[in-house]
């Protein structure tokens, strides 16, 4: 990749792509009459935030949270759409009577919106999913480890070693059953688009579906690449002689407390894997996550990468203009 090129990021949401610009935050979605509607929120980040995004370790666990609470407003804007598509769609079956009633009974219905409260709200709720996840996913393979393995090893290792393994097991197993869904196998296939957008534009290429669709859907900065390090990087953390355990409460202790220190090592691996893609050798240690990207992404259609490329324009675009001021 160019030097002086900016690094980008985004995700996949329904029928649609969010890229993320320096300056603002754009999704494109695709409805069902083929009109592709825009989401185009500025990024408005507190000074602190900034500052701390600035430190080692900590950057991550604030980088993380703030996407959480970003990303989901724009899942929801893509989950409206839907919503409205299919209720459209279900309404047109309806016999005339029917609709007539439904009219007469809503008088004062208006189109949703986004206001401030409801925008907040669904940051709020974002965030909270986000740390409710990661607590369970956390906490349940520990407990399950220690509740069927408890004899089984003299050494913490060994514990923590299987631990990581039924985190892994679990992690595949819900991915797995969650890719075989009509509307998530489409969410993976937008997430390959996005992907295969940013390749393309990191490789200097012209962004044509054409030209984007010769890209790999993997891409080395993903997010489920960070999910993958996590287990890693908690392993060798939980591994350490001063993090011991005589109780199940104790462990589930420990891995909750550790857990910003875990995302915040896993972040820094993740940039510095991202760093070192080109080199020969020290590619291999991205591979972790690039196979996680297997279930996670699907190759996506022409239309799809059309939806994310108009985004990534519509982001590129509105960013130089804002620069610009």
């Amino acid at each position: 990749m160019s030097q002086n090129k900016s690094i980008y990021g985004g995700q996949a949401v329904i029928e649609g792509v969010m890229f993320a610009g320096k300056h603002v935050n754009v999704t494109a979605v695709r409805r069902k009459n083929d009109e592709i509607i825009f989401l185009e929120v500025p990024r408005t980040t507190q000074r602190w935030v900034q500052a701390l995004k600035k430190i080692p370790l900590v950057r991550g666990v604030v980088g993380i949270v703030e996407s959480s609470a970003k990303g989901s407003q724009h899942l929801n804007f893509s989950m409206e759409a839907y919503a409205e598509d299919e209720a459209k769609e279900e309404e047109s079956k309806q016999p005339e009577a029917v609709k007539a009633e439904a009219k007469a009974e809503e008088p004062g219905k208006e189109k949703s919106g986004f206001s401030l409260s409801m925008i907040v709200g669904v940051a709020v709720a974002g965030v909270l999913s986000f740390i409710f996840g990661k607590l369970i996913f956390t906490a349940v393979p520990a407990a399950l480890e220690e509740l069927l393995f408890q004899g089984l090893f003299e050494s913490k290792v060994g514990h923590n070693l299987l631990e990581g393994l039924i985190k892994i097991v679990l992690l595949l197993t819900y991915l797995y059953l969650m890719s075989m869904t009509p509307i998530i196998k489409r969410l993976f296939q937008y997430h390959g688009a996005e992907h295969k957008v940013i390749s393309a534009y990191e490789a200097g290429e012209e962004l044509t579906v054409k030209n984007v669709q010769k890209f790999s859907r993997l891409h080395y900065r993903c997010g489920s690449s960070f999910i993958i390090f996590t287990v890693i990087v908690g392993v060798v953390i939980y591994s350490l002689p001063i993090f011991t355990w005589d109780t199940i409460w104790e462990r589930i202790y420990i891995r909750i407390l550790l857990l910003p220190v875990v995302l915040g090592i896993s972040y820094e691996v993740l940039r510095w894997t991202n760093a070192l893609r080109d080199m020969p050798v020290l590619r291999y240690l991205g591979y972790p996550g690039l196979w996680l990207q297997l279930l996670t992404t699907k190759e996506p259609k022409d239309d799809q990468v059309a939806v994310s490329i108009a985004s990534f324009n519509r982001m590129r675009e509105l960013d130089q203009q804002m620069a610009k001021g």
